[in-house]
């Protein structure tokens, strides 16, 4: 392909830029490799684009350009399961190692490299791409075929090997939250009690909280909130949804309380949604996470309380309408002495750091221990 060639390829990419505004590479350099043949061998890239919606966007050099496709549900791992690739204008071979804040009108949102490498191009016609990749983090690994479905832009993405755990499964619609169970009478009494019967370091202690009990699922970006009842109450907490940004690709299902004031938690679940930016300004709430019960692909409510919380946070939950609560391990009589008196603190929560999670139990393997 000639150096003219190329540069019209990037025709769509220039006419959608103002490169006195976005930091993007214009694209000057020659073309590089032509892909004319199968069973050639070149770069690729797969960037994680935090835009209006977090997507991935798979650019495969070829024909001195980089194909692009944006995968709202990144790369398929469950050959059974095809993963939506819509196909964009092209793009420069610059972009092969671009990261940057995108501005406003450009597909505002950070951009970064979640892998890249190399892959083998196997097979190449109208509306078929089959190719090999080899990502440098092993996160984008195998065979797939890219295949058009419609229009221009409609194509989807297959696996076409076993994925790579073959043991991953999709999780469950729904995992019903686990109960505590209840001292006997709220009060300093009846907690110091049970702190004395639960000393030492095998029980952990954590502030009890007042909101709404979720179980949310994060799926590559796809976030659903269930109440404890288990109906699906996305869409009144869009602000809290955008969790998905911080856990990226990752498959988790975390047990959590929405918090925020009162009156707050009350607008969210009897008006009509809101919009994230309307809702945030208006009706702040706040997801903290305190457990994890499902990590990529895998159940984890059979593990030791200790391991799953090492997960929840290792995920490190930081955002503006998210968090993970704070945790002592151990002296429960101390923490108990320090919350009584304080108004802010309602109670506390006792958990055998050695305890599985039972879905839709109570069990006294957590304890509530009420202080008013």
């Amino acid at each position: 392909m000639s150096d003219q060639a190329a540069r019209d390829a990037l025709a769509d990419y220039r006419r959608k830029r103002d490169f006195a505004s976005t930091p993007e590479p214009e694209g000057e350099r020659p073309a590089g490799h032509d892909h004319t043949a199968v069973l050639n061998t070149a770069r690729f890239v797969v960037h994680q684009h935090s835009a209006t919606r977090l997507h991935w966007d798979l650019r495969l050099e070829g024909d001195g350009v980089l194909w692009s496709y944006a995968l709202p549900r990144c790369l398929p791992w469950d050959p059974k399961r095809n993963n939506l690739a819509v196909h964009t204008e092209d793009h420069p071979l610059e972009y092969i190692d671009f990261e940057g804040d995108i501005p406003d009108g450009y597909g505002a949102g950070n951009m970064f490299v979640w892998d890249h490498g190399y892959y083998d191009l196997l097979e190449r016609k109208d509306g078929k791409l089959v190719i090999d990749l080899h990502g440098e983090a092993g996160r984008a690994q195998g065979k797939h075929a890219l295949f058009r479905t419609g229009a221009e832009r409609d194509w989807m993405i297959h696996r076409m090997d076993p994925p790579a755990d073959p043991e991953r499964r999709w999780p469950p619609e729904l995992v019903p939250p686990m109960r505590a169970g209840v001292t006997a009478g709220p009060g300093q009494a009846a907690a110091e009690a049970a702190a004395a019967e639960r000393d030492g370091d095998d029980w952990a202690w954590e502030v009890r909280l007042s909101g709404l009990r979720v179980m949310a699922t994060l799926l590559a970006g796809a976030v659903l909130i269930h109440d404890a009842e288990g109906n699906d109450i996305s869409n009144r907490f869009v602000d809290v949804r955008r969790i998905g940004r911080a856990t990226g690709s990752t498959e988790v299902i975390l047990d959590g309380m929405i918090v925020g004031e009162p009156l707050h938690l009350e607008r969210r679940m009897t008006l009509k949604p809101m919009s994230g930016k309307r809702a945030t300004e208006s009706a702040p709430v706040e997801l903290i996470a305190f457990d994890l019960v499902w990590l990529d692909g895998h159940p984890f409510w059979d593990r030791p309380w200790d391991e799953r919380r090492a997960e929840l946070e290792a995920l490190d939950l930081k955002g503006p309408a998210w968090g993970t609560s704070v945790v002592h391990r151990g002296d429960g009589p101390a923490m108990v002495a320090a919350a009584t008196g304080n108004a802010q603190v309602p109670g506390l929560v006792a958990k055998h750091r050695a305890s599985p999670y039972l879905p839709g139990q109570t069990t006294d393997a957590w304890l509530d221990l009420p202080l008013a």
